[in-house]
């Protein structure tokens, strides 16, 4: 066979290795599957992943171990598998027991909030540690999980110009092909940036819904634009599955505006906001403490309201991802056909002609 034949003939066969799938157990010992997990993986059932950080600093005990119940049983009532991942004592574990999530949600901060340098540091030291949106992305790809669901997104923060304050969750989405869904950017960031951030980065980013309004957290629209909207689960999987065809190995935001009943008022929630940012620089709190912070005085200043709907649209986000899971594990291997096809079509047709 011609050399160059040869060498478009793996073409396929190095696309199909690209498209997501758990890797064998041998190869992955740092990670600890659930049975639940465990068993959609090998049947190839949809998983959705589902961090713990929205656990251990997003929310008080017990509405943190309440609402990480719940959400799971939402991904199960919409047609896939759940897998909230975290360190515990050392150990990578992808899905959770119960009882894991009771001890999480009781230890609350004392837990690490593990972001995706803090991975090898909690390991090592056999700690327990809550992912952040970038080491929940790190650990599910590695795990073979394509859609994650989350309340917000990191960003970069306010008075980016004078603290260099940004999310690693913005470059984890630049490098690593998860699609996450989301209620967008958390309100108390600077939304304009971030998407500016993430368009460097490659990143495709979406609102979910009729209008290509990006959402705010806390309200349904941000004053910004998505490059794109999608309307419904079927069409999000078709987007990544040809990311994934494509290798093109960045991941995908996928935002969800709060229901509307449990949407609130801009102009309070930007007063809340507002004074919270003051209070956290008069206090100095930065890096990875500042948003547990300020979501926290957020909902103080809020009267308890903005936890509310920190709740609704993370029960929201579950369900949409778990539908889009749903679509896409049908479609990996039609997509997987049309492109070996078009691939053949396209390059073998007139190389094979020429010879």
């Amino acid at each position: 066979m011609h050399p160059h034949v040869a060498r478009l003939a793996r073409t396929p066969t190095l696309l199909l290795q690209s498209l997501p799938r758990a890797r064998s157990l041998s190869t992955l010992t740092s990670l600890r599957f659930s049975d639940e997990v465990r068993l959609a993986l090998d049947a190839k059932r949809p998983l959705v992943a589902l961090e713990s950080t929205i656990i251990s600093h997003g929310m008080p005990y017990p509405q943190n171990y309440e609402t990480a119940i719940e959400v799971e049983q939402v991904v199960r009532d919409n047609g896939a598998v759940p897998a909230t991942i975290a360190i515990i004592d050392g150990q990578i574990n992808i899905g959770l027991s119960q009882d894991q999530i009771r001890t999480l949600s009781k230890l609350g901060r004392m837990a690490v909030k593990a972001s995706r340098r803090d991975l090898a540091v909690v390991m090592a030291k056999k700690q327990t540690g809550a992912t952040t949106v970038s080491a929940t992305m790190l650990l599910a790809h590695r795990a073979g999980i394509s859609v994650f669901a989350t309340g917000g997104i990191g960003g970069v923060h306010r008075g980016y110009e004078n603290t260099m304050d940004a999310s690693a969750d913005l470059t984890e989405l630049g490098r690593t092909p998860v699609a996450v869904v989301c209620a967008g950017v958390k309100s108390i960031l600077d939304i304009g940036r971030t998407l500016e951030f993430l368009e460097t980065q490659g990143v495709t980013v979406a609102t979910f819904g009729s209008t290509l309004d990006f959402p705010a957290f806390f309200t349904r629209t941000s004053g910004f634009k998505s490059m794109l909207n999608i309307e419904t689960s079927k069409e999000a999987a078709e987007i990544i599955a040809a990311n994934h065809a494509m290798d093109l190995q960045s991941g995908i935001v996928i935002g969800v505006p709060i229901p509307e009943s449990d949407a609130m008022d801009d102009a309070l929630v930007g007063e809340a906001i507002n004074t919270a940012i003051k209070e956290s620089n008069e206090q100095k709190i930065f890096g990875k403490e500042s948003t547990p912070f300020l979501l926290k005085r957020v909902n103080e200043l809020t009267g308890g309201n903005s936890l509310k709907s920190n709740i609704s649209l993370v029960k929201q986000n579950a369900s949409i991802a778990a539908k889009i899971a749903k679509d896409l594990s049908s479609l990996v291997c039609v997509c997987w056909r049309y492109y070996q096809s078009l691939f053949n079509q396209v390059l073998f047709g007139p190389l094979t002609r020429s010879i």
